[in-house]
């Protein structure tokens, strides 16, 4: 197996284009008790390496349902194998040099992006979103990686001298040992890449379980790593749905976990994994309004609206899912349909494709109920993409752009992350309205402001109750030397993803107070009072 004796990328990219041609198998969300065809490998120990269960779970292309892989649910022993081996190698991770930790990840963002074409590929060929998409992917994931290499800065401790005669206080930033990551199948190269790198940099070793229906950018993005010179061990993957969930909330080894994924198993980690005395970062669902305010630029705000609402076919937690039209700004919604309809549906490796399909039937399925929710409790369905043909994609998973207006905040539709190509519509006579609609919602991921008036942005800013906000951007991920910093409903933790706060996340502070006295060699007797510094 090239995996296990060759180090070469090339040998790791023909083996990956071998996986990944089309097989046609039966129905979605099989499970499997062979493993005959291309399979995922597990890494463990710095080895790729075939899993031993005998349940397996098929990958398929969305655009046509093909079964292009399998991947296996690995077995309790591989799973012990993983953490025993991040187990062995922190020691040793955690005490070398951070220049050495540095020049690791200086070398690894240059084979990200060496490589972003055949990962974006992988990304296309298993999620289904455009192949620019899929780059934009991977860059901003690449972006964090390059913000690990600023961790000579990142991981400065605080001093302070002489806080009493002659004694000196100082702190340490150190990594806290084994950390695990679970994440989603919509960003299948971002979301890892906002965990490991951070964790790792910091000098913990790290346990990544990506999401079942979309790996192959994860092993990938394994690969580089081990090329850029990190240690056997260091970073280990497994595979699989509950069962390995449990294992990395239970599992006393593992201090931290970081989650990105819906409410329900955000909810359901946070409580176990903190039962169980680790710290938990959980990014959960959203549903992200746009405020458009009649002052606002008329052609900007229509085309940033119809992009941030129906990109990746929706299938962002950060999507700008609801458009809040503030007085007369209910007047352009032909407009905004006119061009929501000059959008292009095609699998998304073909050329001028603007949104690919959705992940598997079951989303097209669950998408489609909620539009039809919305039209029965008296919305008004603008533009329905529910019956989308693609030509030569016709059992792909696709959803065309649909809007629905005259939306009310106690219809399903609203409450309800849709997580598709659907953009809800309400109406507001004011800002002040608009703001209560928005901070009566439960979640508090992201919102946008469309205007050009200073005054009416400030007060949005500063009244409204979510934790990252747009002034005429309409999709406000910061980049990564702030931290994703959403709220309420979308997020349970206490530190967030990365910048300032993922350092905060993964490392503790040691506290040193030392005394070295002048008169220390000439010391008669002991003192038996309280320490009273400062005095």
């Amino acid at each position: 197996d090239c995996l296990l004796s060759g180090r070469r990328l090339c040998a790791m990219a023909a083996i990956i284009r071998t996986a990944f041609r089309p097989k046609i198998v039966p129905p979605l969300g099989r499970l499997c008790y062979s493993s005959s065809g291309p399979t995922t490998k597990l890494f463990i120990d710095g080895k790729f390496i075939e899993s031993n269960t005998s349940e397996w779970i098929d990958i398929h292309n969305p655009a046509t349902n093909e079964v292009i892989s399998k991947v296996p649910k690995a077995t309790q022993e591989e799973m012990l194998a993983a953490v025993n081996s991040c187990q062995r190698a922190y020691p040793s991770w955690s005490g070398t040099s951070i220049l050495s930790r540095q020049q690791i990840f200086l070398k690894y963002q240059q084979l990200i992006k060496d490589n972003v074409a055949e990962i974006a590929k992988l990304i296309t060929k298993e999620q289904g979103k455009t192949l620019a998409d899929a780059e934009g992917d991977v860059f901003r994931g690449l972006q964090v990686v390059e913000h690990t290499c600023s961790i000579t800065s990142l991981m400065l401790g605080e001093t302070l001298p002489s806080i009493s005669k002659d004694m000196d206080t100082f702190t340490y930033r150190l990594p806290i040992g084994v950390c695990a990551g679970i994440t989603p199948f919509n960003f299948p190269a971002m979301i890892p890449l906002w965990m490991y790198p951070m964790a790792m940099v910091c000098g913990n070793t790290f346990l990544l379980k990506p999401s079942e229906r979309v790996p192959g950018a994860a092993m990938l993005l394994a690969k580089l790593f081990q090329d850029a010179g990190a240690p056997d061990g260091t970073l280990n993957i497994i595979h699989g749905q509950h069962d390995a969930v449990n294992f990395i909330c239970d599992h006393p080894a593992i201090k931290a976990i970081s989650f990105v994924g819906s409410n329900e198993a955000g909810e359901y980690i946070y409580t176990r994994g903190s039962k169980n005395g680790k710290r938990v970062q959980s990014n959960m669902g959203a549903k992200n309004h746009g405020v458009v305010m009649p002052d606002a630029n008329k052609e900007n705000t229509l085309n940033q609206l119809v992009g941030a609402a129906f990109g990746a076919a929706g299938q962002r937690c950060m999507a700008l899912s609801t458009a809040v039209l503030v007085g007369k700004a209910r007047n352009w919604l032909p407009e905004l349909v006119e061009r929501a309809k000059k959008l292009r549906v095609n699998s998304g490796d073909q050329p001028g494709s603007d949104l690919g399909p959705l992940v598997s039937p079951q989303a097209k399925t669950r998408v489609c109920d909620l539009v039809q929710s919305g039209v029965e409790e008296g919305a008004k369905l603008l533009l329905d993409g529910r019956k989308i043909q693609v030509k030569g994609y016709e059992n792909g998973n696709f959803v065309g752009p649909t809007i629905l207006a005259s939306v009310k905040p106690q219809m399903k539709c609203y409450t309800e992350e849709i997580f598709g190509p659907v953009l809800v519509v309400l109406e507001a006579e004011t800002l002040d309205e608009a703001v209560d609609i928005i901070n009566q919602n439960p979640y508090g991921n992201g919102t946008a402001i469309f205007t050009t008036n200073g005054a009416t942005a400030r007060k949005f800013t500063h009244q409204v109750d979510v934790g990252q906000i747009g002034v005429n951007v309409p999709i406000p991920v910061p980049l990564p030397m702030f931290s994703f910093t959403g709220s309420r409903g979308s997020f349970r933790g206490d530190t967030n993803f990365y910048g300032k706060q993922g350092i905060q996340f993964y490392t503790q502070v040691k506290t040193v107070t030392s005394q070295w006295k002048e008169e220390d060699s000439t010391l008669t007797g002991s003192s038996v009072v309280m320490p009273t510094m400062g005095r």
